[in-house]
């Protein structure tokens, strides 16, 4: 089952049988539950005959690149956790029908009225879990793993391997890092991939 919030581009709102607006709305949820909380309104909207106030439900994700014991790893983490979006009609069943879900604390918005996102807003969010630019070019996976110029790292991979070192550059786009390692008493420097190296300790 896919909990990605990007199967689709958010058309413009489209309108249910009895004329109301789908818009986006917010829903906050406990952390952990998004998926879950997905599931049940697509069955309690079906099961009370309100499909059609209903629209997408999208658990914003992105592709992120996780650095295990010198393994690179892309996988899928939640970049708004605790968050799902939701395109619906705000009728007063529909209302009822998500506040009333376990796990669900609220909508996103002052007071007790949901505030709708804008779909130029909606579009922003999931293009970002497509992995793709503002401009919609596609972006690299990000890493998990921050550098910054003066980490101390541990060689894990390739002819430097064991070798320590200090980092003097960093190159996020590419996940590259030049770093400063001591061959035969000299620093040289070495450009090597993030999955070659580890964070010292």
């Amino acid at each position: 089952m896919s909990e990605v919030a990007t199967t689709e581009t958010p058309a413009a709102p489209t309108h249910a049988p009895d004329g109301v607006k789908l818009r986006w709305y917010v829903v906050h949820v406990f952390s952990g539950f998004e998926n879950r909380v997905q599931q049940i309104i697509r069955e309690k909207a079906a099961k009370q005959g309100i499909a059609e106030h209903f629209g997408e439900i999208l658990i914003p994700t992105e592709e992120v690149i996780e650095i295990k014991r010198g393994q690179r790893k892309q996988v899928e983490k939640k970049f708004m956790p605790g968050y799902v979006l939701v395109q619906m009609a705000m009728t007063d069943d529909a209302w009822h029908l998500v506040t009333a879900i376990d796990r669900v604390t609220g909508f996103l918005g002052a007071g007790k009225k949901p505030t709708p996102i804008t779909d130029k807003e909606a579009q922003r969010l999931v293009s970002q879990g497509k992995g793709n630019n503002a401009d919609g070019s596609e972006k690299k996976p990000r890493s998990l793993i921050v550098y910054d110029i003066g980490d101390q790292v541990r060689v894990t991979d390739g002819p430097f391997n064991s070798f320590t070192g200090t980092v003097e550059e960093v190159d996020e786009d590419r996940q590259r890092l030049k770093v400063s390692v001591s061959i035969f008493g000299r620093a040289t420097p070495v450009e090597l991939e993030y999955a070659q190296v580890e964070k010292g300790k």
